[in-house]
C-alpha cells in the first residue's frame, strides 16, 4: 500500500513501514534538523512543512495515499511534560483528524503516548473521523511485546473505511510475544556491559538498569550520572559500576539499525530519537494491518472500493 506520514521526525515509523513492505512515497514534518535526518536516510521526499496549517491538502492528496500515518507530537499529554491541553501541541492531533477525513484514504494510523486517552482531544479527533466513515480500533501497546527491547506504553489508534469498531483488536492483541523483550535479548553483549544509567525525572525513582530487563522509556535527554547520585534501593548495582548510553546505543534501542545516518547537534539528535516511534513497534503494526488485509481482503477492499468510487463521484 501507498503510505504518506505525518509529522514523520526522523523516520521511526515510516521506516518501520518501509520494512513491513509499505510503500511510503513522501513525508511532512515541520522540524528542519529532523527532516534532514530524513532525507540522508529514505530515497522518497520529505516536505518541511507546519501542519497545523494547512488549509490546502492537495499536497498529500498528490501522492494517492491508501494509508496515511502520523505521530502528532505529544508534549501536551506526555508524562514527561506538562499535561496542559491549551499549550497548542494537542490541536497537532486534531489538524491530523482534519487532514485525514478530507483526503480520506482508505486506512490511517495514529501512534500517540498512552495518556491521550484521557485528553478532550481525543474524542474530538474521534468525532471527526467517525463522521468521514471511519471505523475505529484503539489500543495500547507496550513495545516490550512488539519486538522493542523497552518498556514503552503507546496508543495506537487504526482506522479503516466503512468497517466496524474495533475490527483489528484482536490482530493487534494475539501478535504480541508472551514476555517483554530484553535488551540483552535484542543486542546481546553489544553494549558491553551488563548495567547502564538512565537519569529518572526525580530520585525517589531508580536510574540504573540491567540488559537483562527492558529498558526504560527513551526519552529526549540523555545526562551523565551526577556526581551526588546516591544508590536507590532499586538499582541493581553501585553507580560506579554504570555507565550513561551513547547517543548511538539509545537509538539502538529505539531499534534504528547501525546504519541509521544521524546528523545535527547533540541535543538535537538525542531529542529526535526520543521522540521518534521504535522502528521495531512501526513494524509490528503494520504487520498486523497486512494479516488483517491478507483473512478476508478482497471482498472488504472491493466494498471499499466501490464506496470510495460512489464519494468521488458525489463530489466531482
Amino acid at each position: 500500500m501507498r503510505a504518506i506520514d505525518l509529522f514523520s521526525g526522523c523516520g521511526g515509523l515510516s521506516l518501520g513501514f518501509e520494512t513491513a513492505g509499505f510503500e511510503v512515497v513522501s513525508a511532512f514534518d515541520k522540524w528542519k534538523d529532523a527532516c534532514d535526518v530524513y532525507t540522508a536516510n529514505f530515497t522518497h521526499p520529505v516536505f518541511q512543512v507546519d501542519l497545523s496549517h494547512v488549509e490546502d491538502v492537495g499536497k498529500f492528496k498528490e501522492w494517492k495515499p491508501e494509508i496515511i500515518i502520523g505521530s502528532p507530537p505529544c508534549q501536551d499529554f506526555s508524562s514527561a511534560g506538562k499535561r496542559d491541553e491549551s499549550l497548542g501541541h494537542a490541536d497537532l492531533t486534531i489538524a491530523y483528524a482534519k487532514i485525514v477525513s478530507t483526503v480520506k484514504p482508505e486506512w490511517f494510523l495514529m501512534e500517540n503516548v498512552e495518556r491521550i486517552r484521557k485528553s478532550r482531544v481525543l474524542q474530538e479527533a474521534f468525532s471527526i473521523l467517525k463522521k468521514s466513515g471511519y471505523g475505529l480500533s484503539s489500543v495500547v501497546l507496550d513495545a516490550s511485546y512488539c519486538g522493542v527491547p523497552q518498556t514503552r506504553k503507546r496508543f495506537i489508534l487504526i482506522g479503516h473505511l466503512y468497517s466496524n469498531d474495533g475490527f483489528i483488536d484482536e490482530y493487534c492483541a494475539k501478535n504480541q510475544a508472551d514476555i517483554p523483550m530484553t535488551v540483552y535479548d535484542y543486542l546481546g553483549a553489544k553494549l558491553g556491559c551488563e548495567f547502564y544509567y538512565r537519569h529518572p525525572r526525580s530520585y525517589a525513582r531508580r536510574g540504573i538498569f540491567s540488559i537483562y530487563e527492558p529498558s526504560p522509556t527513551i526519552r529526549g535527554v540523555n545526562r551523565p550520572i551526577p556526581k551526588n547520585y546516591k544508590r536507590h534501593e532499586g538499582d541493581p548495582c553501585d553507580p560506579k559500576e554504570a555507565r550513561p548510553l551513547t547517543t548511538k546505543e539509545r537509538s539502538y534501542l529505539q531499534t534504528f539499525p547501525e546504519s541509521f545516518k544521524w546528523s545535527g547537534t547533540k541535543t538535537s539528535i538525542e531529542q529526535m530519537i526520543g521522540n521518534a516511534v521504535p522502528v521495531k513497534l512501526g513494524q509490528y503494526i503494520a504487520d498486523c494491518i497486512f494479516q488483517y488485509m491478507r483473512d478476508g481482503s478482497s471482498e472488504k477492499r472491493g466494498i471499499v472500493k466501490k464506496q470510495l468510487e460512489l464519494f468521488e463521484m458525489m463530489h466531482t
